[in-house]
């Protein structure tokens, strides 16, 4: 099955820049407090084949062979606090990614990814990274693929960690201005700043999950103050 080119090739232009002890912002008015405890998948939308609610919990498994999974929820927003529960059941890793479908600058309209991977956590601003239009058609061009990795420097960044399968993790996204830091179970693992992460609107958050399947659990977005 095809991975997303963020997840699969080697990143030359990772860094790993030093993590604020501090939250970057409190949380303040909910968006989304979602426990899954019905059969229904709404308000998510499964975009591409496979996303269901199954025992409490919302399910990612790929089933369609050119693309992961995509399982959305729709709402606008800026600078945010997002919190998740999650569970590699067969899968060794997934994205969490927030777009803007309006937004015709990257490719499909991407802003911020995060990479969940078993030994790494990757921050990247898709916006005006490994997305945006003209960086996106020069690294499918080898003979440019040098010039664009020139150009991601300062657009990504990463920190370690060690995923299990079969294990739950709670993970914690926090969006302010152009800032956006992760955690772990309460550890700060990664922290990136870059420009295209202040975009006005994300228009939603998603999940991409490849392979046999991820598991999700009390996903909870709240506007930042």
């Amino acid at each position: 099955m095809k991975l997303l080119p963020f997840l699969c090739l080697a990143l030359p232009w990772l860094a790993s820049a030093e993590v604020p002890s501090a939250p970057l912002a409190q949380k303040g008015v909910s968006i989304l407090a979602d426990d899954f405890e019905r059969t229904n998948l709404a308000p998510w939308k499964s975009l591409i084949p496979t996303f269901t609610v199954e025992g409490g919990m919302l399910k990612g498994l790929q089933t369609r062979a050119d693309h992961g999974a995509v399982g959305r929820f729709y709402a606008p927003m800026k600078d945010v606090i997002v919190e998740f529960r999650f569970q590699l059941v067969g899968s060794t890793g997934f994205n969490a990614v927030f777009d803007d479908q309006k937004f015709k600058g990257s490719h499909a309209g991407h802003i911020i990814r995060v990479a969940f991977t078993p030994k790494q956590l990757r921050l990247g601003d898709d916006k005006e990274g490994v997305m945006r239009n003209d960086i996106y058609a020069m690294r499918k061009d080898p003979a440019r693929k040098a010039e664009a990795e020139k150009l991601l420097e300062g657009r990504n960044a990463a920190g370690k960690i060690s995923l299990e399968q079969k294990t739950w993790y709670t993970a914690t996204l926090e969006i302010k201005g152009d800032e956006l830091r992760v955690s772990l179970n309460d550890s700060p693992i990664a922290y990136l700043k870059s420009s295209g992460i202040a975009h006005e609107t994300k228009s939603s958050f998603h999940f991409t999950v490849n392979g046999p399947g991820v598991l999700f659990d009390d996903v909870k977005i709240w506007r930042a103050k």
